[in-house]
């Protein structure tokens, strides 16, 4: 396990000790774009690819919280593709059977998305870098 070079808080997380309060405010509106999710599930990493396209260059702060925001997205939308078409075919193999499987799995990936998104915004805006529990690393 690497060492961060960042200092550690008392949680445990690497902080930013030079981080101002607009790259706080700013890596916090990062990660509440997935409140696009409820209005347009499959365009939701847009706003956020913006945002992160527009200040990248100017904190590694930001550029960091960007990229982990980014990831979560591209994620959630295919664990909302990938799911309910598993539970299909589950739900079809078994006749039936396995048909709560598919509510669940639509679900799912919102009820993640909102849990992620409140504890990412908190640590962002505390100054803290976040990565989010089952994310593929596109970025």
């Amino acid at each position: 396990m690497s060492q961060s070079p960042y200092p550690v808080n008392e949680r445990g997380r690497a902080v930013e000790p030079d981080v101002s309060s607009d790259e706080r405010t700013y890596a916090t509106l990062l990660h509440l774009t997935l409140l696009g999710y409820l209005v347009a599930p499959f365009v939701m990493f847009i706003a956020p690819l913006i945002m992160w396209l527009i200040k990248k260059e100017e904190s590694r702060f930001i550029d960091d919280h960007g990229r982990e925001t980014l990831n979560f997205h591209i994620t959630l939308m295919i664990y909302s593709i990938v799911l309910p078409v598993i539970a299909g075919i589950l739900t079809a193999v078994t006749c039936g059977v396995a048909f709560p499987l598919v509510i669940i799995s639509v679900f799912l990936p919102f009820v993640l998305g909102i849990v992620g998104m409140i504890a990412a915004s908190r640590s962002a805006n505390r100054g803290e870098y976040y990565r989010y529990p089952m994310t593929i690393r596109f970025l």
